[in-house]
């Protein structure tokens, strides 16, 4: 299936980061329907990658140096929702989200487990 234009335009400037060192990995999710399509892109441009089920109709595919998803691997074997605070923690920091963030989101969760 061909991707619409405003999904390719995400997914390539996502590549295109990657490939400019702006991140070193990337989380992209979109329909299953265009996993094929995203898998060849990568694969293409000589990118690693690791594809998740997220959902009945959705697919996560995390992309980027063979390092990050190495851990990744290790790190992400279940749905999201399901990580820990910490595995959460590690995730968004690795996807480059902002710091301070990633550590008021990691305090709120900890907290309501341990409440």
């Amino acid at each position: 299936m061909t991707m619409t234009p405003i999904e390719m335009k995400v997914l390539m400037n996502h590549i295109y980061e990657y490939q400019k060192g702006v991140r070193q990995m990337i989380l992209y999710t979109c329909p299953k329907c265009y996993e094929e399509c995203v898998v060849n892109r990568l694969s293409r441009s000589g990118i690693d990658y690791v594809l998740q089920s997220a959902g009945r109709n959705n697919v996560n595919i995390y992309f980027g140096r063979r390092e990050c998803l190495d851990a990744i691997r290790l790190i992400v074997t279940r749905p999201l929702n399901q990580l820990t605070p910490e595995e959460d923690f590690i995730l968004g920091t690795m996807l480059g989200y902002d710091l301070c963030a990633q550590c008021e989101r990691f305090c709120k969760r900890k907290t309501r487990l341990c409440s």
